[in-house]
């Protein structure tokens, strides 16, 4: 066998949307991503979304609505992908790499308390994984310290946390729908709030600071009776970025937001069968506390101590391996930020991602398991 890491769920549906924006031959910013964004805010139980082309842009948006001044600081936890800490970089503010729950590989509490200082003026927690962070806790903190919260949602579109969708706990709730992810649109993100002032600038901003959508525009040109001739005109006065998701993006999403609970819970009983076989294991265990039955997952990892030579064992069979994350003050551009960050240190040495998506079957991750099984079995 040759087992995939991850894999997009997809299917007829998205084909007939796609089909559809090609019939109205209107395939850029359009109807069908404001379709999309209201679609979403009705799926999440926020007042406003704005679409975009990656989490990354809806990352980098969302500390761009607060206006913070430059040199400012934002907490930020060190075991996460790149673009959680690369949108503060962007925005002229500095990160504050903070160390991890040794357990959940989230933002931990503890070291919170230790990296804050009176320049911080936000604080961005990461659901590794699917695993929520504790917003409560994090919000009181956040609320005793004056700090914005913007949620990175990446790996955890669907899920919830006490009843409470993850992404409408924060001022600002970032997802996304990269290939991989719980749900795609190819590439696309998007951005979630309740105030709908401070969501409403980002609509220029990810538009290169046009103050109209251009099919917002079009209506106007052709437009029977109309007695103005200005109706191409347009304004300029933020500095933008072309951010914006498209309607063949939209039209997907719309699409693979009709599965998402369906698809998260796929992976959810993926997770039930790899848990069972893992179970006796003595070298292996869990990634993360695992609890498929109350969060959902967008990640499936182990950890091992003799992790490389289980990265080889697992390639000889053809199973399909990773490593989410090395801490980020590993690589040479967040170096300069370092600050000890003890648990991550250690922790990152032994993970191991596994094969994990909607299509996975029952007899792939029986497969997965009797590897793993052999491994285990050799150096127990």
């Amino acid at each position: 066998m040759n087992i995939r890491l991850f894999k997009p769920s997809l299917g007829k549906e998205e084909l007939e949307n796609i089909k559809e924006a090609f019939g109205r031959a209107w395939i850029g910013l359009g109807p069908k991503v404001s379709e999309f964004e209201t679609e979403w805010s009705r799926y999440i139980g926020c007042k406003a979304s704005v679409a975009v082309n990656s989490a990354t842009a809806a990352l980098h948006l969302a500390l761009k609505a607060f206006r913070f001044d430059e040199g400012k600081k934002v907490l930020v936890p060190v075991i996460t992908f790149a673009s959680t800490a690369t949108a503060v970089l962007h925005n002229g503010l500095e990160p504050v790499f903070v160390d991890v729950d040794p357990q959940k590989i989230s933002i931990s509490m503890e070291d919170l308390e230790r990296a804050y200082s009176r320049d911080c003026v936000a604080i961005m927690p990461v659901h590794f994984g699917g695993q929520p962070v504790e917003m409560d806790k994090l919000l009181d903190f956040a609320q005793r310290k004056g700090l914005k919260v913007i949620e990175d949602c990446a790996h955890a579109a669907g899920g919830s946390y006490n009843g409470k969708r993850l992404g409408t706990w924060g001022d600002i709730g970032c997802f996304s729908f990269e290939e991989k992810k719980c749900m795609t649109t190819g590439d696309g993100g998007m951005i979630c709030s309740d105030d709908e002032e401070l969501l409403a600038p980002l609509k220029s901003y990810r538009w290169v600071g046009i103050d109209k959508d251009t099919w917002r525009r079009a209506n106007g040109y052709t437009q029977a009776g109309s007695r103005d001739p200005r109706h191409w005109y347009y304004e300029i006065s933020v500095l933008g970025y072309k951010y914006n998701m498209n309607d063949l993006a939209a039209a997907i999403g719309l699409a693979q937001l009709k599965k998402l609970d369906r698809m998260n819970s796929r992976r959810g009983r993926c997770i039930k069968r790899y848990i069972e076989g893992i179970e006796n294991m003595k070298t292996i265990r869990l990634l993360l506390p695992y609890d498929p039955d109350k969060y959902i997952y967008w990640l499936f990892g182990i950890r091992c101590k003799r992790r490389d030579e289980l990265i080889i064992h697992l390639k000889s069979k053809g199973v399909a391996t990773g490593v989410h994350y090395m801490p980020l003050t590993l690589h040479p551009l967040f170096r300069p930020y370092y600050r000890g960050c003890k648990v991550s240190r250690e922790v990152w040495k032994t993970f191991i991602t596994l094969p994990l998506h909607a299509d996975l079957k029952d007899e792939e991750i029986d497969y997965v398991l009797e590897a793993l099984g052999e491994f285990d079995k050799r150096i127990s």
